[in-house]
């Protein structure tokens, strides 16, 4: 019997937070669940972390991921915003780190790598490449929430695999990764 896994991805954001969710069942992934939560509507920063801390707990506590996939915010010219996108993406983990779910990081570029195999490709690249490899009918108005899915797609297709730096399994996996640094 193989074993089913579900991987929750998300793109953090304090407009706009996608998400989406996957099964795996053995080597396969099936489609799940993909949806954004609006934030324009709400001037307050600290009210729009609340609601991503939220939603993020409700979406763990109702699906029951196994592992957290989240999209790495990406260095831009304004700190204000990257202070901002941090914060997004501090409380979606700290929301599953409350429930003691692994949680691994990529970079934007190695998202679009292991979905489309090109690091610039767009969003809209992203969501009709998505759309192909699980059969979705249609994309949705904002590609937030296909960026969210990517994530999840992304660790999928990482998974037993050292990704971003940032998730080990081991000290011998930290050595494996780095075995170029290591004098021998």
């Amino acid at each position: 019997m193989s074993k089913e896994k579900i991987i929750l991805g998300i793109d953090p954001g304090t407009t706009i937070m996608g998400f989406g969710l996957i099964k795996v069942v053995g080597k396969n992934m099936e489609f799940m669940q993909l949806n954004e939560l609006d934030l324009k509507k709400y001037s307050d920063h600290y009210l729009k972390l609340k609601l991503i801390f939220e939603r993020t707990i409700e979406l763990i506590d109702t699906h029951n991921p196994d592992e957290i996939a989240i999209e790495a915010p990406f260095y831009g010219k304004n700190v204000q915003s990257m202070l901002k996108l941090g914060r997004a993406q501090g409380v979606a983990m700290a929301a599953g780190l409350s429930r003691e779910i692994p949680i691994t990081e990529y970079l934007p570029k190695k998202i679009k790598m292991a979905i489309t195999g090109n690091g610039n490709a767009s969003k809209e690249q992203v969501a009709k490449m998505l759309q192909s490899l699980l059969g979705l009918k249609t994309l949705p108005k904002n590609l937030d929430a296909t960026d969210g899915l990517a994530a999840a797609v992304c660790h999928f297709y990482n998974s037993g695999t050292i990704t971003v730096g940032k998730s080990y399994s081991g000290w011998s996996a930290f050595v494996k990764q780095n075995e170029s640094r290591v004098k021998k």
